[in-house]
């Protein structure tokens, strides 16, 4: 009997794609993207279930997670209800300056059980030439120890100020722990060896030894986080790279927008939190969580500052959530920028009521990105939201990395995380929700003297695109659904 081999192959892809369906409809994921992992497997039977290895394996995640999520259970049952009580209490006392963002903050405190803490002092640090020379005289005043925890940390002029720092503090005694993405990162041997020659502790977060084939490329821990002495913390859209500043002697030869805070006060224990949890996942130390890193705060300061976290390990998408909590709640005004705007249907449908119910939305995004395929997604979901009254604006004095929502006077949202589905489901990430008129007077400022750097788009132009450009932007956002 013959056999036909290109009919085997085509029965044994259709075997496996029916297979790898069952396993998609039984994890319940959003319809849209159940269909879409559909009619990829049938349509593209090996390639389809070659990208679901890669990019949408929700298995995989919880085994890989549920070690931490058990961890970090045990530490939330020690604080939680504390934290809970503590945020109840600020609220009652300062219901005032919180006005209609009481909301918004219960939902952060009961899911993530990180309350909203009120003695802090807020600065806020535009572009990488003002969050460095801050981090440099931080690290320099450090006296007991240093935390970092980075997406991108890439060797370079600032990389090695920051070696240099680090190396001496560590032999005058302090503790210094470095925590850096395996995936994001670019650090040498050499670089990596001094710094643990030093005493320095340095760990990848989860390591990846197959780049291009690794599935845990999803999973990435895309905070920005710095710690010193429990007390002062930085957190934003900033890295540590050289390409991060605008300082003519690194010779970058695009501008580079981003925001990034420097927090000081009660809200340093927060991200101190999130930073040992993480720390205890990849490094295996077992630094106690109730150890001397959470020293009481004696200086000056009266801002409410709450952290929002989520990840690969979280019940809920809880930054996604708080998002979505603040654009239902904002009555005046809106203003958002993100470097990839890759909204989920609860994030699109918020921003189209808001904007229908005479709230001014501004959404402010690259004129220039960084992917083109990205880039095009997010063009896809532009009509629609300036059919709904959004004003769209594209920033073109350089690349926008900024990732801030700002809403009514007060709330003020800056940390890491994009408004994507990415960063809603995928990457471990914070934000500081900052409830202050005078931190919030000080972005929105900013936010308005960049707008003096976009170009806003006009809905009938926009409508007037070539279907072949609309039909790549399409295209675009099927991919961006199986991700």
């Amino acid at each position: 009997m013959n056999i036909d081999i290109t009919s085997v192959v085509l029965i044994t892809g259709y075997v496996l794609s029916l297979a790898m369906a069952l396993v998609v409809i039984s994890e319940n994921r959003n319809p849209s993207k159940t269909l879409a992992y559909l009619l990829m497997f049938f349509a593209l039977p090996f390639a389809g279930i070659v990208v679901y290895l890669l990019f949408g394996e929700n298995y995989r995640k919880k085994k890989i997670y549920k070690k931490k999520w058990l961890t970090d259970q045990k530490s939330s049952e020690k604080f939680g209800d504390l934290m809970v009580r503590l945020s109840e209490h600020v609220l009652r006392l300062h219901i005032d300056k919180i006005e209609g963002n009481a909301q918004l903050v219960r939902l952060l405190t009961n899911d993530s059980r990180l309350p909203i803490s009120v003695s802090n002092k807020v600065q806020v640090l535009r572009n990488g030439e003002q969050k460095f020379p801050a981090v440099l005289e931080a690290l320099e005043n450090a006296k007991h120890h240093i935390h970092l925890e980075y997406y991108i940390f890439e060797e370079g002029q600032i990389a090695e100020q920051i070696r240099e720092i680090l190396i001496r503090k560590s032999r005058a005694g302090v503790e210094i722990r470095i925590m850096y993405d395996d995936f994001g990162s670019d650090l040498g041997k050499k670089y990596l060896n001094s710094l643990e020659d030093a005493g320095v502790k340095v760990f990848p977060f989860f390591k990846v030894y197959f780049h291009l084939l690794a599935s845990r490329n999803n999973y990435r821990d895309h905070r920005k986080i710095i710690i010193v002495d429990g007390t002062v913390g930085f957190t934003g859209g900033i890295n540590i790279s050289d390409k991060y500043s605008n300082e003519p002697s690194l010779n970058n030869k695009m501008y580079w927008r981003d925001t990034h805070l420097r927090i000081e006060g009660d809200a340093v224990k927060l991200l101190q939190y999130l930073f040992l949890l993480n720390w205890n996942f990849c490094c295996d130390e077992g630094v106690d969580i109730a150890a001397g890193y959470f020293p009481a705060y004696e200086g000056e300061g009266n801002q409410l500052v709450q952290i929002a976290y989520s990840g690969p390990d979280s019940d809920r998408a809880s930054i996604m959530l708080s998002y979505f909590a603040a654009i239902n709640n904002a009555r005046e005004y809106l203003y958002i920028a993100t470097p990839y705007f890759i909204p989920n249907e609860s994030i699109l449908d918020a921003l189209k009521k808001a904007a229908l119910g005479k709230v001014d939305v501004r959404l402010m995004v690259p004129g220039v990105s960084d992917s083109k395929i990205v880039n095009a997604a997010a063009m896809s979901y532009y009509e629609e939201l300036l059919e709904a009254g959004v004003k769209i604006y594209l920033y073109k004095k350089g690349f926008t990395h900024s990732k801030t929502l700002l809403a009514d006077h007060s709330l003020s949202m800056v940390g890491t995380a994009n408004m994507d589905i990415r960063s809603f489901d995928l990457n471990f990430e914070v934000n500081a929700v900052v409830i202050d008129a005078e931190t919030h007077g000080i972005l929105k400022l900013q936010f308005e003297n960049d707008m003096t750097e976009c170009v806003e788009i006009g809905l009938e132009k926009w409508r007037n695109r070539s279907k072949g450009r609309k039909l790549f932007e399409s295209l675009c956002r099927l991919l961006s659904a199986l991700m």
